[in-house]
């Protein structure tokens, strides 16, 4: 046993200090947070003006997180094929203000008040038909981004 080699992908000098992990993640925890409540502020924004009845479609949470995936698809191309952005843009805007703005938590809340209220069917109509439109938003648009990139550069 002691005169095994020692696997190169190994760390053998021990954990980081906590100080050093904090000063590389304070500024990314700092930004996410910002984003967070810019994003949250945002759709809780899109409640006020188009609030959902009870018992009726949540078709405001289905459509803020159409416009937050198709967003998403747009930015990631953006971000990941044309333009070098800093560091902090993609976890401020990317995880913070589209994390914020699309919703999983009210996602899934709405889809417990429709089973509450009597409205099974519904609910599991509205479970699949988000997964559906968040998939094609960000495919959809992310396609769309690429096409109009490509373009340009003819």
């Amino acid at each position: 046993m002691l005169n095994e080699p020692v696997d190169p992908d190994v760390e053998l000098r021990g954990p980081v200090p906590r100080k050093d992990v904090w000063r590389g993640q304070g500024p990314v925890i700092a930004v996410v947070s910002l984003g967070g409540a810019v994003g949250a502020s945002a759709r809780y924004g899109a409640t006020l003006l188009w609030p959902t009845a009870t018992g009726a479609f949540p078709w405001t949470t289905l459509v803020v997180n159409a416009i937050g995936c198709a967003v998403i698809g747009v930015f990631m191309v953006v971000i990941s094929d044309v333009w070098a952005a800093h560091r902090l843009v993609r976890p401020f805007f990317g995880t913070g203000v589209l994390g914020g703005f699309t919703t999983f938590s009210t996602y899934a809340v709405d889809i417990r008040n429709l089973i509450d209220e009597g409205h099974p069917l519904t609910a599991l109509g509205y479970l699949a038909l988000t997964v559906c439109v968040a998939i094609a938003s960000v495919w959809t648009a992310a396609r769309l981004t690429r096409r109009v990139i490509q373009g340009r550069q003819r």
